[in-house]
């Protein structure tokens, strides 16, 4: 009891200050990591990135194919070459970046949470204590910028609650950016406009829902065109074949109990998914749901004990909480379905594609799940105040009339 308690007067007497120590730890954590990576880390994707960024610093020149879908990253990295800070600039760069959206998880989760900071700071130090998370601050990935994106598209989204058009005009910007900085980018502006429908969904005046729907009925063809470009360059019944959990880890695989029946040549993209899915529904099915639990569970092969360990106890009673807040009224209903939409909508990307060996596809979304967790968690710790008897609410109610003045 003592330890605890003298934790909890530490606590207290640091409160008032707390943002100045979640910036100093913030700093901390990017010094740690630039010495244990000796400087800017290249990685197994760096080069196609930095190639391309010096034929758009040199040249102007756009490559097509895959790499575009990346474009904004390039684009991002470009800038610091053409400058000539190479690549010193481009980590300094990444990192201005992942603090304006630190400070955007911290402002966004105290406006959810009414002004509280318990939460902001909670959800806060979450983001940047997760050693999977600050890292690639170092790294010349995408994954970087990605999760700034998203933490900052989160921020913005909370601020349009306001209803000022600049506001929206900021969130439009930024949900533009994330969807140019990886192929699944997307799915973060789908998610605000899954919010926007049910928003919509729940007024008294359905003509707005209904134009809504009809706007996405003329649209489909345009969507689907969309989402096969999206498919183009991803070859995934090879990874259906190969039956791969894990991007070329075979140790992980499902393996097929009789022959798979193959999409005819020709096909596009998604119509070669859905004919999979129709002609071979348990062998995908038991595809899906591999990947959803190595996806979630940070259960991954390439990862120490202690790795896991500490996944387990923290990130497994985060999904439950953040699930457990989608539910709760007292949070802004359209951030609940934006928060949630982002985690399911990056988790049905994973089923239908492929994982990788670490976690930088789930790096990205677990913003969204610590700012839920922390929003249920501090919902909990607040005790409601003791019911009130109707003798004392009555008394209450009623001031106390002043004692008559004593004459001596």
């Amino acid at each position: 009891m003592r330890f605890f308690s003298f934790f909890r007067a530490w606590g207290r007497c640091l409160w008032p200050y707390h943002p100045a120590v979640l910036a100093g730890l913030w700093v901390l954590v990017q010094l740690v990591y630039l010495r244990q990576h000796h400087g800017p880390h290249f990685a197994n994707d760096s080069a196609r990135y930095l190639e391309y960024a010096h034929d758009i610093a040199e040249r102007g020149y756009f490559a097509p194919g895959h790499n575009l879908r990346y474009v904004l990253y390039p684009l991002f990295q470009s800038i610091w070459l053409w400058l000539g800070l190479g690549w010193w600039g481009i980590v300094a760069g990444q990192m201005a970046v992942s603090a304006l959206a630190t400070r955007a998880i911290y402002q966004g989760t105290r406006r959810l949470a009414a002004g509280r900071g318990a939460a902001a700071a909670l959800a806060t130090l979450l983001f940047i204590a997760w050693p999977d998370i600050q890292q690639f601050n170092v790294f010349l990935l995408t994954e970087s910028l990605f999760i700034s994106l998203v933490a900052l598209s989160f921020g913005a989204f909370t601020r349009v609650r306001n209803g000022r058009s600049q506001e929206w005009a900021w969130l439009l910007v930024v949900l533009v950016l994330t969807a140019l900085a990886r192929p699944n980018g997307f799915m973060v502006g789908l998610a605000a406009g899954l919010a926007g429908l049910d928003v919509l969904r729940r007024r008294r005046d359905r003509r707005p829902w209904r134009a809504a729907l009809l706007l996405l009925v003329l649209l489909s063809p345009v969507l689907w065109q969309a989402l096969n470009h999206q498919l183009a360059t991803y070859y995934l019944m090879d990874t259906y074949q190969r039956g791969e959990l894990i991007f070329r880890y075979q140790l992980w695989a499902v393996h097929q109990a009789q022959p798979l029946h193959m999409p005819p040549p020709g096909t596009g993209p998604v119509v070669r998914v859905l004919y999979f899915a129709v002609h071979n529904p348990l062998y995908l099915g038991r595809l899906m749901v591999g990947k959803l639990f190595i996806f979630i569970s940070y259960l991954k092969p390439h990862y120490s004990l202690a790795h896991r360990v500490v996944g387990v106890l923290v990130l497994w009673p985060a999904y439950w909480l953040a699930a457990l807040a989608t539910r709760r009224g007292a949070i802004w209903r359209p951030a609940r379905v934006f928060l949630a939409a982002v985690f399911l909508l990056q988790t049905a990307i994973i089923m239908l594609t492929v994982d990788d060996w670490d976690v930088r596809f789930l790096a990205p979304v677990l913003s969204v799940v610590f700012v839920l967790a922390a929003l249920e968690l501090t919902a909990r710790w607040r005790r409601p105040a003791p019911a009130l008897s109707p003798k004392s609410r009555t008394a209450r109610a009623t001031p106390p009339t002043p004692a008559a003045p004593r004459y001596e």
